[in-house]
This record gives C-alpha cells, structure tokens and sequence, in this order.
C-alpha cells in the first residue's frame, strides 16, 4: 500500500512542488548574497519591471557621468581652479545643482545640448567657466529627459524612445570632440586619454561608450513597448480562458 501511495501521481506532484519550493528559496538566498542586490523601496510598489530596469540604467549612467568627471578633473585641474578648492569641491557642487534641477550659475541657464555646445565653444569668444562641469550638466540632464522627465519613474512615466536615441548620439558626439576640439592655440580643450607606464587609461571611452549602449537599449525597448502592447494582450487572453483547455491535451 505504501509503495503504491509513493508511486501515485498525488505524490509524485507533491514530490515536484517541494523540490521546486527549495529550488526558489536558495535561488532567491543566492540573489540576495550578490553585490548589485539592493533592499526593497518603500516606492517600488508603484514601479513596473520595465520602471525599474529605466531607473537602473539612469542610476549606472549618472554613476559612469561622476567617474568621466573626476577622470577629466585629473587630466585637466585648470577646469575645477575656475571655480572651486578641489576637484572634489567641484564635483560636489555639480551633482548639488543637478540635483535641484538648477543650472550651474556658469552656464548661464544653458542645459542639454546647449550645455555640451557651451563645453567646447572658442570662438567668437572661448568659454571661460569650467568646461567638465559643462558637459556633465548637458549630460545629465538629456538622461532625465530621455528618462521621461524623471529621475525615477513611477507605473505613469516610461523612457522616451526619442529622446533616449537623441542622448545617445549626442554623448557620442560628446566623446568624439573631447578628442579632437582643439582651443585658438593648437592644444585640446580637455585631456581625456593617459599614457603612462602601465599603457593608456581609456576610463573616458569606456564609461561614455557604457551609456551610449545603454541608451540604445532603453530606446530599443520603449520603442519595443507598444508594438508588443496588442500582442502581450492578445497572449494573456489566450493563455487564460485557453490555456485549461491545452493542459488537458495529450502530447
């Protein structure tokens, strides 16, 4: 009789359902021992997944933003004299306005691309205020535009697939003037590469390039949303008033 029960399909279920149930709780132990796991926000109940993973992505760009910035500080110590004690002090005072949304006095309102023009601008006249702070202002704030106007997005905002598309190009742009925009005097307006001992340090490059691909994969899947939008619909209605129907088919 036992060996019967052991073998009936109620048992062998419930056999299955247990090893699942153990299986997710030391997936989700293994999760939470990672490093980029974070606790849960007493927000994210308002955010989609798709939310979640713009608010990610815009967190790891302002965070490759601050590294491009002290990265360029290094190189070019001129800028932060302009106006501050410290590349630090700098830093500090540009991520302060950002954060209130305020252009830096500098700039004089200037913000986006706008704010990348006044970066490199030589003539007629050279730009006289700090030229990193500059670029990391229009920086930031084509990614809270390209964000849906949001630092974090909430089930009524989404990414802008435009806007997203449009960033990205301009941080290309960005990078590639960097690189090749030279003041009256023949010398770069902005050091971004070294070349020491241990070979180049190419940080600039690197981060820049992480939040052009990140960008595109956020327009990418914006632009994904609504074309997928009657089809997900068209899948769930399915699944669940047919979906009974086919588990009772044999294969």
């Amino acid at each position: 009789m036992r060996e019967s029960l052991r073998s009936s399909p109620l048992a062998r279920c419930r056999a299955v359902l247990i090893g699942c149930v153990a299986a997710t709780l030391v997936g989700m132990a293994g999760c939470a021992s990672t490093e980029r796991a974070e606790p849960y926000g007493s927000n994210e109940w308002l955010q989609t997944g798709a939310n979640r993973i713009a608010n990610l992505a815009l967190r790891d760009n302002l965070q490759s933003i601050r590294r491009v910035q002290l990265s360029l500080y290094r190189r070019n110590p001129r800028e932060w004299r302009k106006w501050a004690s410290s590349a630090e002090d700098a830093t500090q005072r540009t991520w302060d306005a950002i954060s209130r949304d305020a252009a830096l006095p500098q700039l004089r309102g200037a913000t986006g691309i706008d704010a990348i023009r006044l970066a490199f601008e030589t003539q007629p006249k050279p730009y006289e205020g700090d030229r990193v702070a500059a670029l990391v202002e229009g920086w930031a704030s084509m990614l809270k535009q390209a964000n849906g106007g949001t630092w974090e997005q909430t089930m009524l905002d989404g990414v802008n697939a435009e806007n997203s598309y449009r960033a990205a190009r301009n941080v290309e742009i960005s990078l590639w003037l960097i690189g090749s925009k030279t003041g009256p005097d023949g010398q770069p307006l902005l050091l971004a590469t070294e070349i020491g001992e241990r070979g180049r340090n190419l940080l600039v490059d690197r981060e820049l390039s992480k939040v052009v691909a990140r960008l595109d994969l956020m327009a990418a899947q914006a632009d994904e949303k609504y074309r997928r939008a009657a089809l997900d619909f068209s899948q769930n209605w399915l699944l669940g008033n047919l979906g009974p129907f086919f588990s009772m088919v044999n294969r």
